[in-house]
């Protein structure tokens, strides 16, 4: 029986509906590496379809026709390193929501909004951790404030 996905496709694939697909194909061959599959245009020079690949996975996008509004997208992106993958989308021009910080369910998490809005969960996981400890680990200010400085930062920059 052949398969339902298309090869190189994973079973979920975000679609992102911009204002500027062009920058935003840019935005993330420079800040996540990513590689532009194809773009097809409209008859007014719009972008109808694009696809990019990020790692495994492909995101695809288009330019908010006339009526409806660009939907900005929250991404989880998982990175082999969450300090360098924020650099590197802030140098390629995000800007900070949340600096990289180790969380207790072992994963280090950064934020960052693209130039069109976008925010982009960075994670890397960092160590295994039990459910056991990490229901431990949740009462320790060394792993609360954290958490509650992460849950703070988003909704800052929900606010803007």
């Amino acid at each position: 029986m052949p398969s339902t996905i298309p090869e190189g496709y994973t079973t979920v694939t975000p679609w992102i509906i911009s204002t500027d697909t062009p920058q935003l194909i840019d935005f993330l061959i420079a800040a996540f590496d990513g590689t532009e599959l194809g773009r097809m245009a409209n008859e007014d020079g719009s972008i109808g379809h694009a696809e990019i690949r990020i790692g495994d996975a492909i995101v695809m996008a288009f330019d908010a026709p006339a009526g409806l509004a660009a939907m900005p997208a929250f991404i989880r992106l998982y990175v082999p390193d969450a300090r360098k993958g924020f650099a590197k989308a802030l140098e390629a021009g995000a800007t900070e929501v949340t600096k990289p910080t180790l969380l207790a369910f072992g994963d280090r998490v950064a934020r960052v909004r693209d130039p069109l809005g976008n925010i982009w969960w960075l994670q890397q996981r960092v160590e295994e951790v039990s459910e056991a400890e990490m229901q431990q680990r949740w009462g320790d200010p060394r792993w609360s404030e954290p958490m509650a400085y992460v849950q703070h930062s988003l909704a800052e920059a929900l606010k803007h």
